[in-house]
């Protein structure tokens, strides 16, 4: 659901802070005052396409941010865990800023998105629709998906298992052929391998094997350093001239013969008592270090001729020696599949085979609930014409033929069908492709029926109808207007309207009106009150001039609406 939206320097808004609520809230204005620019900020939250032609005059940049809440929705929640986006309070800030220097800068909960990113969770939060947007509806491609989303969740549990079988098959199937490439071609292939292999064996690396020879080779190269710096640091301690652990063995004695007088000296005497046998301990260590050490020149040529060849293995084969042998691995299974290729070529034949048995068995089992969703769906969409005065249009689900001699070849992602809306839009007349005959009347319609239907199980927190009334009156209006509701009642609505009887049913009424300030016109948006949203109603109804029989139809109108939700609400 859309909570808040902050709108700056937008065509002709200046600075707009809007809040809206859960129901259904129209946007109603004259003519220009900014109602379709308001939706047009939302689309670019949602990812749509943006131009520095958005910019108002003299500014370098326009910004827009949304918070919205995604709870309940499952899809956006996978989707922020898809791409590592935390969210907190069920809350999504999206945030796009366009320069005019045509640079886009979009974030989802303050981390940078790109705009494909955008409008994949955009999407899932918005879905707008406007008087020529019926995207899904005009795209025959969208009608499968439509079809599913009516299905229940066995459809879309053997959906996902046909999904994930079909993804096995393409891939051993692309494996397949690539295996039945020239014989020259994997014989020169086993060739390099071969020769890799061995070079990795003659190596013979081994684990840490790197760490461990530059700590060596390190100890050699500051052997000098590390001699000098030894011997002065025995002969401090216990050298012949100065020695210092004699010095602090007087200062023992010494303090150790007061420690009974007071607690104080007491913790003096155990700290340098300490002190003693820990330098003690300490020259025994050095001196016994300074024995053992001995430099050794040959010894430090092996350790570069070795961290040398390790050095040509990771410019060759990998960044460490771990990489190396990862590679190694997966290079001598590649190895024996080419040695043994006929074998490996039969094998992931018997693979594709019994894969594609698979997916022809899933994919007619998602078919046949498929038809039957279709069915149960043509019936709920006659249904809600009825109630739009289309009781004469039949939408009929059309399930293209299968040539069963190539049903492997026209397998997708989604499964073996291909389907499309058909409709005849009066009596007598064929079924014919929805696409090419509906009228834009006939599809706002359609498409209002459909999202009846889809809004209780379609996941979207906020739908927005742009003017999809433009062109109707009367008692079709009216049906629109419920419809609208019925769609509010599962889901946030944001409507553009210029019907009063659409106004007439919202539950939250915004007026958008627009000012000329110091020769700038900048858009105001007002929430109207339940007297405001009567003379808003009576001006939609009569146009400039309100008179007291305008607002009479106006109380009249908003009463009958409130009946009427009434009634939907108890269907």
């Amino acid at each position: 659901m859309l909570q808040e939206l902050t709108i700056k320097n937008f065509a002709i808004i200046h600075d707009l802070s809007l809040t809206f609520e859960t129901g259904m809230t129209v946007l109603t204005g004259e003519t220009g005052a900014g109602k379709s620019i308001i939706i047009d900020a939302v689309g670019l939250l949602a990812g749509g396409r943006g131009s520095n032609e958005f910019i108002r005059h003299g500014e370098s940049k326009c910004a827009l941010e949304g918070l919205f809440s995604m709870e309940g929705n499952l899809t956006t929640y996978k989707l922020l865990k898809q791409y590592d986006i935390e969210s907190e309070n069920d809350d999504v800030i999206i945030q796009r800023d366009i320069h005019r220097n045509g640079k886009n800068v979009c974030r989802i909960n303050g981390r940078l998105v790109n705009i494909a990113t955008l409008r994949l969770i955009g999407e899932t939060l918005i879905d707008i629709h406007g008087q020529n947007e019926h995207q899904e509806l005009m795209n025959p491609e969208r009608h499968l998906t439509m079809l599913d989303q009516f299905g229940d969740e066995s459809l879309q549990k053997i959906k996902d298992t046909y999904r994930s079988t079909f993804s096995r098959y393409v891939e051993t199937k692309k494996a397949y052929r690539k295996w039945q490439n020239s014989e020259q071609e994997f014989a020169q292939r086993l060739d390099m391998l071969q020769f890799q292999a061995n070079d990795i064996e003659m190596a013979e690396l081994i684990d840490r094997e790197e760490e461990e020879l530059l700590e060596e080779k390190n100890l050699l190269m500051n052997y000098q350093k590390i001699t000098n710096a030894l011997s002065e640091s025995y002969d401090a301690l216990q050298g012949e001239e100065s020695n210092g652990i004699d010095l602090i063995g007087q200062a023992m004695t010494e303090i150790s013969s007061i420690e009974d007088i007071d607690r104080t000296y007491k913790q003096f005497s155990e700290v340098v008592a300490s002190s003693y046998f820990q330098l003690q301990e300490v020259a025994s260590d050095i001196l016994r270090e300074m024995d053992q050490m001995a430099y050794d020149e040959d010894r430090l040529n092996e350790l570069e001729k070795r961290l040398e060849l390790i050095y040509q293995m990771k410019r060759k084969y990998g960044e460490s020696i771990e990489e190396i042998k990862n590679y190694y691995e997966k290079i001598t299974v590649e190895i024996d599949q080419l040695q043994n290729r006929e074998d490996h070529v039969n094998y992931l034949k018997a693979e594709m085979d019994v894969l594609s048995k698979e997916l022809i068995d899933e994919g007619e089992t998602l078919s046949q609930m498929r038809q039957v969703a279709a069915v149960k769906l043509e019936e709920a969409i006659h249904e809600q014409f009825k109630e739009l005065f289309m009781d004469k249009v039949i939408l009929k689900v059309y399930f293209f033929e299968k040539n069963q001699d190539e049903i492997l070849n026209g397998a997708h992602e989604t499964g073996l069908d291909r389907i499309e809306f058909y409709i005849a839009t009066n009596p007598g007349e064929p079924l014919k492709p929805l696409v090419k005959v509906a009228s834009g009347g006939e599809l706002s319609r359609i498409m209002l029926a459909m999202k009846t239907i889809f809004s209780k199980t379609q996941g979207l927190t906020s739908i927005i109808f742009d003017e999809v009334d433009t062109g109707v009156s009367g008692r079709v209006a009216q049906a629109i207007a419920n419809k609208i509701y019925m769609v509010a009642t599962h889901s946030q609505v944001l409507c553009i309207t210029h019907l009063p009887q659409v106004a007439a049913m919202a539950t939250h009424h915004l007026y958008i009106s627009k000012t000329i300030i110091e020769e700038r016109t900048e858009t105001h948006v007002a929430a109207l009150s339940e007297i405001e949203k009567i003379n808003e109603v009576a001006r939609m109804l009569a146009g400039t001039e309100i008179t007291k029989l305008t607002i009479e139809h106006a109380n009249e109108l908003i009463n009958l609406a409130e009946i009427q939700k009434d009634k939907n609400l108890n269907k």
